[in-house]
């Protein structure tokens, strides 16, 4: 049967995958080299995959085998082949609720994340733990004027979707967009928290201390560890384009793609440069700017409910490693931040060390006011978690 042959698939491919790569491209590299799975079998054995590692650290004791099919078990809410030839007890009760399955199988939700005592505070550790077990949704960013028109071509579609807030759309992450709407000029893919971490620059007491808008005056912007660059969208949109942008980040190729990624979002005369920020001596932009966003470095942990192979493969002890970069880059950046400028310091992590203690050390070595520090749990909204720290120098 079929379905004998994806779990033994599945069994090679978790036996041969080190975690050195995303599960995403070592599939893609597993399936290129041989031909002979079809897209419904390469979709079936990815599934039951991602599935073995969503358990994160739980039950690792255990045969691969018996991992996948208890995983499958917890993720999936619908009859399913594999369970039914192999458990077909557990696939009578398939679509009875996660406290249910977790009493049917004796199977503990905290173990698959271990680290209770290491998150941020406000953070719900079973909600979080047992967020692991189903795959964040897929949200999009409708950029501004665009609303209508992207409504109305994802109606056209028959695409099921919700309109979270006035500019923010939720789909299932498995929703294909291509050919429906144009990303970076009709709306930027982006999480939920993400779209929410510049909030603060929409508030209108920020607007009137802050002069951050007029045509004189546009805003002097630095996003430091610019990455895929939405952030620097996200600020030129709430802005209405009225910013100096100046982006820099250690990789060439990042850089060189943000030129591609910001010539479709309408962003140009911008200015790029490399910089290892970790590093003594690093180069900063030629003048101070006003706003500097950095999206720090971080384990990621706030996303790895989209990519749980990286949780099933860290070690508790890299969480201070982090911890010690981001505290280097953010005192090498601050001189690049002038007098009443405002910084924004950003993480998807999910640990106090990256977060709060980040926080408290600026404040107390480089004397920051703090105005608003705020987590946004997304493990409640199919998300991922995020967290920011906005200070004035």
């Amino acid at each position: 049967m079929h379905y004998h042959s994806y779990l033994n698939t599945a069994t090679h491919i978790i036996r041969t995958y080190s975690g050195a790569t995303p599960l995403s491209v070592f599939l893609k590299r597993f399936f290129s080299a041989d031909q002979k799975y079809g897209s419904s079998d390469r979709k079936n054995i990815a599934a039951i995959c991602y599935y073995y590692y969503r358990l994160g650290k739980a039950v690792r004791h255990i045969d691969i085998t018996e991992r996948i099919i208890l995983a499958t078990f917890l993720c999936e809410q619908k009859s399913n082949g594999l369970l039914k030839s192999l458990r077909p007890e557990w696939n009578n009760h398939i679509t009875t609720t996660l406290q249910q399955k977790l009493e049917m199988t004796c199977f503990d939700v905290q173990d698959i994340f271990p680290w209770k005592d290491e998150l941020s505070a406000g953070i719900d550790h079973l909600q979080y733990a047992g967020s692991f077990l189903h795959q964040p949704h897929l949200f999009l960013r409708i950029r501004p004027g665009n609303k209508d028109r992207v409504i109305n071509r994802l109606q056209m579609a028959g695409l099921n979707f919700s309109l979270v807030y006035d500019d923010c759309i939720d789909l299932l992450n498995s929703t294909k967009l291509d050919g429906i709407i144009e990303p970076d000029q009709d709306v930027v893919i982006q999480d939920y928290n993400s779209q929410k971490v510049l909030d603060f620059l929409k508030q209108p007491e920020t607007r009137s201390q802050f002069p951050l808008s007029g045509l004189r005056h546009p805003a002097s912007i630095w996003d430091c560890c610019a990455a895929s660059g939405g952030k620097s969208i996200l600020a030129f949109d709430i802005l209405q384009g009225n910013i100096e942008l100046t982006v820099s980040d250690i990789r060439e190729n990042i850089l060189a793609n943000l030129e591609a990624r910001f010539s479709m979002a309408g962003i140009r005369g911008y200015r790029s440069f490399l910089s290892d920020l970790g590093r003594d001596l690093c180069q900063l932009p030629a003048t101070p700017c006003q706003l500097l966003i950095c999206d720090s470095p971080c384990t990621g942990s706030g996303t790895w409910s989209r990519n749980p192979e990286q949780l099933f493969y860290f070690e508790q002890n890299q969480i201070g490693v982090y911890a010690e970069r981001q505290c280097s880059i953010v005192s090498h950046v601050i001189p690049g931040l002038q007098k009443g400028g405002l910084f924004f310091y950003i993480t998807c992590s999910v640990f106090r060390k990256e977060n709060e203690a980040i926080t408290q050390y600026m404040k107390e070595k480089w004397h920051l006011q703090l105005l608003k520090e705020e987590l946004l749990n997304g493990y409640d909204k199919c998300a991922d978690t995020m967290y920011v720290a906005v200070f004035r120098n």
